[in-house]
């Protein structure tokens, strides 16, 4: 199904994965180090790739920043600490999404599979550019615009936009936003959506205002 760099310098977790990921007819890269990632990723044509944060020669974070400077590859980061800061971080360079160990095999075979089916499902919309004053949305494009410059955000605020946009003025619910965006019944606490709507409204600039909380419900979008 799909081609998975997987990259972790402890040989325990690579095998473990790899197994669950070639049980379901996946096929595995691994990788130790963080350094050889790049190369790898840069050599391979690789669907997917779940990144450690922690290694030797070049950490997990800088690994996917060399990465994003040519490639778009989705990238779940994988880490013993679960703090704020260190999902913000990831979020704002481009993780997808991220877990903290110790994890379920079979729960990250999941996100995977959810990742990349919405990275293949071509997004739905009645148009395909909504516009707000001086925001502009491309759907097609997947591209942002205020006052007409490009606004760059990691690839899960494109999608939590777009659903906000095409869900507007409909009051939403945590648990629906997760399972909506995230496609499967997420477990665990709603510190992801939260951090992802925070940095969300920070690229959005005034804008930003528009994703309302709504106190013990949710967020609706006042489009």
């Amino acid at each position: 199904m799909y081609k998975i760099l997987v990259v972790d310098d402890e040989e325990k977790i690579r095998s473990l994965i790899s197994k669950y990921a070639k049980f379901e007819n996946n096929e595995v890269i691994e990788s130790s180090n963080g350094m050889e990632s790049i190369s790898l990723a840069r050599n391979n044509d690789i669907d997917i790739i779940i990144m450690d944060v922690m290694m030797p020669e070049l950490d997990g974070f800088s690994a996917i920043r060399e990465i994003r400077k040519f490639s778009s590859v989705p990238v779940i980061m994988l880490s013993a600490r679960g703090e704020e800061y260190d999902r913000i971080h990831g979020f704002e360079i481009g993780v997808d999404d991220y877990v903290v160990k110790p994890f379920s095999p079979k729960e990250l075979m999941m996100r995977i599979d959810a990742i990349m089916k919405r990275r293949n499902k071509n997004i739905q919309a009645d148009h395909d550019v909504y516009v707000k004053d001086n925001l502009e949305v491309d759907f097609s494009a997947r591209k942002i615009f205020i006052n007409k410059s490009s606004i760059d955000v990691a690839p899960k605020e494109y999608e939590l936009l777009f659903y906000f946009i095409k869900n507007k003025g409909i009051a939403l619910s945590r648990e629906r936003i997760l399972s909506d965006v995230w496609g499967y019944n997420f477990f665990g606490d709603d510190r992801t959506l939260d951090t992802h709507i925070k940095l969300l409204r920070k690229h959005l600039d005034k804008y930003g205002s528009l994703i309302v909380t709504l106190r013990g419900t949710g967020y609706r979008f006042e489009g």
